[in-house]
């Protein structure tokens, strides 16, 4: 990047196709590291598909995917989703049912040998210290986002990728999450991406907003 600061993510000339329909077309798009990015567009537009891409559910037909420096896809060859250092917050939060906030948050680093220490860390920064032994079905819908965020950030990926993460609230607690996923990712220091089609959603949380149309970004720009 021309100012020094290392990009997160990097999609270069990037081409998805399923059958007759194309996906994205000649799509480029760059996050700067720490910052957050808002792909804004209607059903359609290619946006999920980018995210898919980025995460590695799915190949390019042509371009290159980097994350964090490295070359994760191209057309030739692909990084499996487990090794990319990718995060996930799903529109349904899929959080384990027969585990407590805390396992939840754990899973994905079960193995390591500061765990205890990351997870205190995540649940004094998500709010959920007090709740950490309660199950998903005994938490309202606010807590179980903040749960999934917590579980997403636990491996410090480089990159978190939110697909429509407010979708499935109520309009009141959506406002309330937007501004306070906000402040967890930027206590953090995240890089995120997040997909929705609200753009009073894209202008309050996004660094950067890139408005998509037909598979390729139409105009990026800071709300």
């Amino acid at each position: 990047m021309s100012d020094g600061v290392q990009a997160a993510v990097r999609l270069s000339g990037v081409e998805k196709h399923f059958g007759r329909v194309t996906a994205l077309d000649h799509f480029d798009l760059e996050l700067r590291s720490g910052s957050m990015l808002a792909l804004l567009g209607p059903s359609g537009c290619g946006k999920t598909t980018a995210l898919r891409l980025i995460a590695g559910f799915e190949r390019p037909d042509a371009g290159t995917i980097e994350v964090g420096g490295r070359r994760v896809a191209s057309a030739d060859a692909s990084v499996p989703p487990e090794r990319r250092r990718v995060g996930l917050v799903f529109q349904d939060f899929a959080l384990f049912p027969h585990l407590s906030v805390r396992d939840n948050v754990a899973y994905g680093i079960r193995r390591d040998p500061d765990r205890d220490v990351r997870v205190n860390e995540l649940l004094e920064l998500v709010g959920l210290r007090a709740d950490e032994r309660r199950m998903p079905h005994e938490l309202s819908g606010g807590m179980q986002q903040r749960v999934a965020i917590a579980r997403a950030l636990a491996p410090r990926p480089d990159v978190m990728l939110l697909d429509e993460p407010f979708s499935n609230l109520d309009q009141a607690l959506r406002t309330q999450l937007r501004a306070e996923v906000r402040e967890i990712l930027r206590d953090a220091r995240q890089s995120a991406i997040f997909v929705t089609h609200d753009q009073g959603e894209a202008l309050t949380i996004a660094d950067q907003v890139a408005v998509m149309s037909r598979g390729r970004i139409e105009q990026v720009a800071a709300p």
